[in-house]
């Protein structure tokens, strides 16, 4: 178990959770009340994806991760440079179902 420290809020990270799980899919559906966003791997030529983990948000909470994750990706891009989203080939190309991550 490691205790991370983040403003000011002690964090227990166990090891399991540390390890994390890779996803290139994100599934995002919403309701009145909460965001539900389902992190999944899936293979190339596959048409099935695995699930790795489920995150569920409430609008407010899912509007501060979104300003969090630009400030990050400017911060990330002004000290290694641009991230380029390639253009995918197909509409079966992952990447896409990346794109529109916010439509029900």
């Amino acid at each position: 178990m490691t205790d991370l420290k983040t403003h000011g809020i002690d964090i227990d990270l166990s090891e399991e959770i540390a390890q994390g799980n890779y996803a290139n899919l994100a599934i995002i559906s919403h309701s009145t009340s909460e965001f539900v966003i389902d992190f999944a791997t899936i293979l190339p030529g596959l048409s099935k994806a695995k699930v790795k983990s489920r995150v569920i948000l409430t609008p407010e909470h899912a509007k501060r991760l979104l300003y969090s994750l630009q400030e990050n990706i400017t911060r990330y891009e002004s000290n290694i440079g641009k991230i380029e989203i390639p253009k995918p080939h197909t509409t079966e190309d992952p990447i896409i179902n990346m794109g529109p991550m916010g439509k029900a």
